[in-house]
């Protein structure tokens, strides 16, 4: 069995944010930057996957600048077999169609069983590359997993989606497939000695994203802080009764709580 495991590096969850001088996106040049949170327990499933199954090869694939690297070596430590990584400078500026059609030509000729992938972001947040990727590659997909049943992989994978209100959905789907993870699905495992000094040995493939992988129309013409505003109005002149009146109709007709 071949995983393929997408993950993105994003700013640390802590750091103070900036915007740029060209207002494009925010300002890393002293940004720490960490592994995207759902991507990691992409792999963890992954791993989790391969082990259950006592063979198979785990595969990592980023897509980002030279400083993607950490979270490959990070990937490859706590045991992904070797990794994919798609140069690309500037990949901020990058709608999710480019970035799953980058993707889709680094890894379509690996013929992977299951590709996975977080569920979204935490810097952008679109939540669209791995379905885009799927639709590029031409194989079913599922959404916000929250459980996988290893003991159902036998040409297909039995898997559970989360959906609205508090429901989930069981479904059965057949090889190839590809998951978006959700957040806290397991307890994600640490790098340890032995594997960190294991990933120094293994593969990593740099590939560079074809040109016609950047026709899109979408792109980011201004990243900005939320406007904070303020607006006070007076209701009832002066007459409580007649203020909790127009209080009621502001609060039904206007904001719609009541």
């Amino acid at each position: 069995m071949k995983i393929i495991v997408l993950m993105k590096q994003v700013a640390n969850k802590d750091a103070v944010l900036r915007i740029g001088k060209d207002e494009k996106w925010i300002d890393e040049s002293d940004v720490a930057q960490q592994t995207n949170e759902s991507d990691g327990y992409g792999l963890e499933e992954a791993l989790r996957l391969k082990e259950a199954k006592g063979e198979g090869e785990v595969i990592v694939c980023t897509l980002g600048g030279q400083s993607a690297k950490t979270v490959i070596k990070d990937a490859l430590a706590r045991g992904a077999d070797r990794a994919i990584h798609v140069v690309v400078e500037d990949d901020e500026k990058l709608s999710p169609y480019q970035i799953a059609k980058s993707i889709a030509g680094a890894v379509r000729e690996e013929n992977a069983d299951l590709i996975f992938t977080g569920l979204q972001s935490d810097d952008a947040g679109y939540g669209q590359t791995g379905v885009i990727l799927a639709e590029l590659l031409g194989i079913p997909h599922a959404t916000i997993v929250i459980e996988v049943d290893r003991e159902s992989l036998n040409g297909s994978l039995r898997v559970k989606r989360e959906l609205e209100s508090g429901w989930y959905q069981w479904f059965d789907y057949q090889l190839p497939a590809l998951l978006t993870i959700q957040s806290g699905i397991s307890q994600i495992r640490y790098a340890s000695l032995k594997g960190i000094m294991a990933a120094k040995k293994k593969e990593i493939r740099e590939v560079s994203a074809s040109p016609e992988a950047f026709s899109s129309a979408q792109k980011i013409e201004k990243v900005y802080l939320p406007l904070k505003s303020k607006q006070t109005q007076m209701l009832g002149n002066g007459d409580a009764k007649a203020g909790a009146v127009e209080l009621v109709e502001k609060l039904k007709n206007d904001i719609r709580v009541i």
